[in-house]
């Protein structure tokens, strides 16, 4: 457990990383590396007010933990798999959009896992994977470009520029590409990786606005509620007899869904078993 610990706070720099990482209170962290120190004869850290650095004896130390933890883990991934158990919860992070397209995977991975709890935490922020916040990430955008990610291209969707049978009762609906006389939900000459944005920008006059939002969720609900056109992704709009399509989804207007693990807990047996989940629900989508 001691080598556990030291490993952890090797790899997350602090005292408190590790601490949430492993589930126990800092002052465990600080017995347990201690007691190492004590057993080994030298120190493994350099103490800094931002956080831990390793020594050269605990260099040596990571070197041996490391290959140490690969065996335990693929140890107990074979155990776990005759066992048909996984061992620890699962933490997953998504941004609000993508939760339609995730939790089916989760709920898969919940009725074949029982036991396994899954936390899954959606909203705006990034979850720092090397900081032990989440075993598996979805992200939108840009493929990921941090060293120690394993990134898998996850899902496709595309946008379309949509808005509600109230509104288009009241306005219309555009003719020939003529937006003129009709209001818009969203921003105009901000910069951002939504890849309409451009398309905004050419096309709507900040007066157009009715609705200043760059968030997907709120944009949703304020088309839905008739304050004007606004780009909805495809996945969202499925089935919702309230929205009228006011141009279709395009691959101009296409992202791309990422799944991210951290190197370190990529090949453990529970993000193995939720990754084949993940896939299938991919593969089906």
């Amino acid at each position: 457990m001691e080598l556990r610990t030291a490993l952890m706070v090797a790899r997350l720099g602090t005292v408190s990383a590790a601490a949430e990482a492993l589930g126990v209170h800092r002052a465990t962290i600080n017995r347990h590396v201690e007691t190492l120190e004590t057993v080994l004869g030298a120190p493994l850290f350099h103490r800094h007010a931002r956080g831990y650095t390793l020594t050269d004896a605990g260099e040596d130390m990571l070197d041996v933990a490391n290959r140490a933890e690969e065996m335990f883990s693929d140890l107990e991934g074979r155990s776990r798999g005759r066992a048909g158990q996984l061992s620890g919860d699962l933490r997953v992070t998504a941004l609000i959009g993508m939760v339609s397209l995730v939790m089916p995977a989760i709920k898969a991975f919940h009725l074949a896992h029982p036991e396994t709890p899954v936390e899954f935490v959606a909203g705006s922020k990034l979850a720092r994977l090397e900081h032990g916040e989440a075993h598996v990430a979805f992200r939108a955008g840009t493929k990921p470009q941090e060293p120690d990610y394993v990134v898998l291209p996850f899902r496709q969707f595309r946008f379309g520029l949509y808005a509600s049978r109230d509104y288009v009762n009241r306005k219309g609906m555009p003719e020939n590409g003529d937006f003129s006389g009709h209001s818009f939900v969203g921003t105009v000459g901000e910069p951002s990786p939504i890849p309409y944005t451009t398309w905004m920008d050419r096309n709507v006059r900040p007066e157009g606005l009715s609705f200043r939002t760059s968030d997907q969720q709120v944009m949703f609900a304020a088309v839905r509620q008739g304050f004007g056109l606004g780009f909805l992704a495809d996945h969202d709009t499925v089935g919702d007899a309230d929205l009228v399509e006011i141009i279709p989804p395009d691959d101009a207007w296409l992202a791309n869904i990422w799944i991210v693990t951290h190197v370190d807990l990529h090949r453990t047996a529970k993000v193995q078993e939720f990754l084949r989940f993940v896939r299938q629900e991919a593969q089906q989508g």
